[in-house]
């Protein structure tokens, strides 16, 4: 199985990294639509989200065009639990560094740390989905770790994959700690799953 998940996350990889920046642009207008009229009945939103690497559909289309009426936070790397996320603060203003990954990330402050628990919803980017809400990630565990706590909590935030429509396959093999997600969103459809 691990083999199999090495070898899809390593084509699903470069196909995404493939695109022209025409085709991002579209991806980022796509997803910007499909999720502006999924929470279009919302406000006040707290939601994590992330800032695009290695060809993953770029959110600050979105962000950008929803800041006035909800509030983000984004991932950061755990300075202490090893192989954790931290979710800060996150507006057009706030400064950013980059991590170990070379992904830019919040300065670490404490006054700006928002507990995941609390956070209403989490746009999270994968490596390849299939038709039943499974995930493949970068393969760092970090999302799967972060919130295993989702499993037997009673509030949890709504999570949401976000991905490239070419980022579908037929069938991912599932590992016992792979987080199932609510919903994965693409440039052309929202794909609802009951978890």
């Amino acid at each position: 199985m691990q083999h199999l998940r090495k070898t899809l996350r390593s084509q699903l990889r470069a196909a995404r990294r493939q695109l022209s920046a025409s085709q991002q642009k579209q991806a980022a207008e796509g997803v910007s639509f499909q999720l502006s009229r999924y929470f279009s009945n919302d406000s006040h939103l707290k939601m994590g989200t992330y800032l695009a690497n290695d060809g993953e559909v770029d959110l600050s289309l979105f962000v950008g065009s929803t800041q006035q009426i909800f509030s983000f936070s984004l991932p950061v790397l755990h300075p202490v639990c090893k192989g954790h996320l931290l979710f800060l603060e996150y507006a057009s203003h706030t400064p950013l560094i980059q991590n170990k990954y070379g992904i830019l990330e919040p300065e670490l402050a404490c006054q700006h740390i928002m507990p995941t628990h609390e956070l209403d919803v989490i746009l999270m980017p994968l490596v390849g989905f299939d038709n039943d809400g499974n995930r493949l990630g970068m393969g760092g565990g970090y999302y799967d770790r972060t919130l295993a706590y989702t499993r037997h909590a009673v509030k949890k935030p709504l999570l949401i994959g976000v991905a490239h429509d070419l980022q579908l396959v037929e069938c991912l093999p599932y590992a016992s700690w792979d987080i199932p997600l609510n919903a994965i969103v693409t440039p052309t459809r929202l794909h609802h799953f009951s978890v």
